[in-house]
């Protein structure tokens, strides 16, 4: 029999977590709460959940800030790639929820635990990246989920808790919020629905700045957001801070993403993501003016399809070190300087500028002049550009 009863659970402090505190100690476990904090919680969100989790009877509560590397593991690879899944959405819990589980299983190593716990219920995705995470780095260890594995309605949780006395809000919110650095999710009885819009109450952050006009210029280097409206800031986590407070009173970066489920059902959520939405179309701008053809169509593809694996909790396959090299060996020159207005609900990308700039008029004009060949160059051209579809016509004697 395992004498180890060390059980490290990821801690949010809401009904579930709540519910498993209690629960594991009650079969035996000496508890340890762990928040992950990812650019989400303020020092009094901490200060609260300490609290809670103490009246839970939990043996120790810490939480560990991860957001700088999270940012540095993640997201810096996550603008690189430009990536928006369903050309929407920019990943901005499914890359929290990695992070939180690499680095709760990496607290669970530091501490010997022989078990793991979250509080996902059998119905979402969180159960799957929890899970495939504390498999691959934790082997030997049991990873428990009450919830899923009891079975248990949000009513049975309540009455369980309320029998042993514990004081929280029981009132389930109208509507979940999940907030991070990289964007907040909204989720409410809206968007279980394939037509309704989110009502401006859901929304976190209000519209102040309704009737306002501002211009922005963001600056690059080597693909990272560097300085805003010639402000520097020491780290790009810092700048995105900088720019969400910003833009959110502007409305921008609110939407609604529908896509495909790692368990293979559609499900809808409603997110605001102003810094993430600004950062991403403008370095995607100062690439269409600094990468060649080929280098934007091979990322672009690849970079797809690294944002849904790790959408679907894949971080850990080593072919994402391996696309990650691949994204950031194109960042060498994406540098200079983007200009936006903003204005209520909506952003103009204006233009860019940098020395890096492919569209310099030292080679040609397009549509007006050129500057690097003939008339004569072009002919010779176009004949071989074609050469072979041509000998197929009239090998074939095809139709067009």
């Amino acid at each position: 029999m395992n004498k180890n009863k060390k059980a490290v659970l990821a801690f949010s402090g809401g009904l579930d977590t709540s519910f498993c505190a209690v629960y594991l100690k009650e079969q035996g476990h000496e508890v340890h709460a762990l928040t992950i904090n990812t650019g989400g919680f303020s020092d009094a969100d901490v200060k609260r959940l300490q609290q809670h989790a103490k009246a839970l009877g939990a043996a120790s509560f810490k939480c560990v800030d991860v957001t700088r590397d999270y940012y540095e593991k993640i997201l810096k690879y996550l603008v690189f790639g430009n990536v928006l899944k369903n050309n929407t959405y920019p990943l901005s819990v499914s890359a929290e929820r990695v992070m939180q589980a690499v680095a709760t299983a990496e607290y669970a190593k530091s501490i010997g635990a022989a078990y793991i716990a979250h509080g996902s219920t059998g119905a979402g995705n969180d159960q799957v990246r929890f899970d495939m995470v504390f498999n691959i780095m934790l082997s030997g260890v049991t990873v428990i989920t009450p919830i899923r594995d009891l079975k248990l309605s949000r009513q049975e949780e309540i009455d369980y808790l309320k029998k042993r006395g514990v004081r929280m809000d029981f009132e389930k919110a109208k509507y979940s919020i999940n907030k991070g650095i990289w964007g907040t999710s909204v989720g409410g009885k809206e968007t279980l629905t394939s037509n309704l819009p989110l009502p401006e109450e859901a929304w976190p952050t209000k519209i102040t700045k309704g009737n306002a006009k501002h211009r922005l210029t963001l600056a690059f280097e080597k693909g990272q957001l560097s300085a805003i409206n010639g402000k520097k800031f020491p780290h790009p986590v810092d700048a995105i801070v900088h720019l969400n407070a910003i833009a959110a009173p502007f409305g921008i970066g609110r939407d609604i993403h529908v896509g495909d489920t790692i368990i293979g059902i559609k499900g809808r959520v409603g997110f605001e993501a102003a810094a993430p939405m600004l950062i991403i179309k403008a370095h995607h701008a100062i690439e269409k003016h600094v990468l060649t053809k080929w280098q934007i169509y091979w990322k672009d593809n690849l970079a797809a399809w690294y944002g849904n694996w790790l959408h679907e909790g894949q971080y850990l396959d080593p072919v994402m070190r391996n696309i990650e090299a691949f994204m950031e060996s194109t960042q060498t020159f994406v540098g200079g300087k983007v200009f936006i207005s903003l204005e209520p609900f909506r952003y103009i990308i204006e233009g860019i500028e940098s020395k890096h700039d492919l569209m310099s008029a030292k080679f040609g004009k397009y549509g007006e002049e050129n500057s690097a060949w003939t008339g004569e160059d072009v002919k010779g051209f176009t004949k071989i550009f074609g050469n072979q579809t041509a000998i197929y016509y009239q090998v074939n004697k095809a139709k067009v």
